[in-house]
């Protein structure tokens, strides 16, 4: 018989079906059996009934371990007491691999073992609900960027020479005595994909070798990072509310259940709605230093210091929306900024701050188009000119304004998900000290 999805199973009321997948738990009861199948899909309660089975399959059905690998035939029954409004009325059960001694329990168990397990972990109903919302922000993301003229331009992974910092790469040997990096950003490479297609976006794996350990680091996370050609900051801004606010409406769709069982404030998100507010440095700055007087920061915030965690919580904590903060000083910015003509000490960067305490959801903004300038910069930030003679050329031949954003999806899962840690929202996690399994 052909496989059912238990997603599948409300059209099958009355017919019979076969399910595949694994034993997500089980209890017994005298004569009946109540084993709860999971297949990727779902979790539906099948009923095995000893006078509707064999002996065999009774014993079978009894002994089956956690995560053991089982088939199922049976009718699918009404229930209104069912989570899915239905149960497996059971007539044959075949175990495919019994599972014994299943390392993760019902019982509580400390983070440093679940993420030991994180093959096994990823299993569980909840870290099952994060992934799936996780691939409904990617699906989301790429949508809108498809629907709004992009084209997909992926930038490499092996770069050489440094976008942000040289005290963040991964080296790497590149044959023989050449040097190569894992890339930080796809930006300057994008910079080039926007100059030949007008608007262009990059999706990828980035590293940073940051020693950091912080609810919000990965050492390899994922980037979604746009580039426009004659753009400006604020049409960044206006192109990151609408990606946001079209975010939002997909996971509010298509993933209510899984928010529900991840125990997530639903109307937090409900409440997202454009336009977001938008805040000069100078007057987050102003914020800031009234909490610090008012006892509500313990550190006085000064001008040109970038914004710590507690900072970003306590600028977001003033809003019940995402906030958009502008003109960062030129000084902790990266070399590639345009500047304010009329305030050289402010680069025209933009981030998105999260409501919640979430922090930067999206950096980026305006990029310098002048030759002259940029040369200098590369010069002043100690970079050696010659790897990227290439991103020179670009203001040789046909320079224009142009500007873009990164956002990382996993800060982003975090928020729409309402969890602490960024560790689990990404399958496999590599952070300071993990790099297993």
């Amino acid at each position: 018989m052909k496989q059912t999805y238990i997603n599948e199973l409300q059209d099958k009321i009355s017919e019979e079906v076969t399910l595949k997948g694994w034993l997500y738990n089980s209890r017994s009861s005298g004569k009946l059996v109540f084993p709860q199948l999971r297949d990727g899909t779902g979790i539906v309660q099948c009923v095995v009934f000893k006078g509707n089975v064999s002996e065999e399959v009774f014993e079978v059905a009894k002994s089956a371990g956690q995560e053991s690998s089982i088939i199922v035939h049976g009718t699918v029954k009404e229930d209104a007491r069912s989570p899915i409004g239905v149960e497996i009325d059971v007539t044959d059960l075949e175990v495919v691999q019994n599972s014994t001694d299943y390392p993760i329990s019902p019982k509580e168990h400390g983070t440093e073992f679940l993420m030991d397990n994180r093959h096994l972990w990823i299993r569980s109903k909840k870290q099952h609900a994060v992934l799936r919302v996780r691939h409904t922000i990617i699906k989301a993301v790429r949508d809108f960027f498809d629907s709004n003229g992009f084209i997909l331009a992926d930038t490499p992974i092996f770069t050489p020479a440094a976008c942000e910092g040289t005290t963040t790469l991964f080296e790497v040997d590149y044959f023989g005595d050449d040097k190569a990096y894992l890339t930080q950003s796809g930006q300057l490479y994008n910079e080039a994909t926007a100059a030949a297609f007008g608007k262009s976006y990059a999706f990828g794996p980035t590293f940073r070798a940051e020693k950091s350990k912080t609810r919000r680091h990965l050492t390899e996370f994922w980037m979604v990072e746009p580039e426009v050609a004659y753009a400006n900051y604020e049409d960044m801004m206006d192109l990151g509310e609408d990606m946001i606010i079209h975010v939002v409406k997909a996971v509010l769709e298509e993933r209510r259940e899984d928010l529900e069982t991840l125990e997530r404030d639903i109307s937090v998100l409900e409440n997202i709605q454009k336009p977001f507010p938008r805040l000069h440095y100078d007057k987050c700055v102003e914020i800031l230093q009234e909490g610090f007087e008012k006892g509500e920061l313990e550190n006085k915030f000064e001008w040109g210091g970038d914004f710590g965690s507690p900072d970003e919580t306590y600028l977001s904590a003033q809003f019940d929306q995402p906030i958009f903060v502008h003109h960062f000083p030129t000084a902790i910015k990266g070399f590639y900024f345009e500047i304010d003509s009329e305030r050289p000490e402010c680069a025209l960067g933009i981030d998105l701050l999260a409501p919640e305490g979430y922090g930067e959801i999206i950096g980026g903004g305006e990029r310098a188009m002048d030759l002259e300038y940029l040369e200098k910069q590369i010069e002043n930030h100690n970079l050696p000119k010659e790897d990227f003679e290439w991103y020179l050329d670009l203001r040789r031949y046909g320079s224009v304004p142009h500007a873009g954003f990164g956002m990382g999806i996993e800060r982003c899962v975090a928020w729409m998900c309402g969890i602490e840690h960024v560790r689990e929202t990404i399958p496999f996690p590599r952070m300071l000290y993990r790099l297993k399994p």
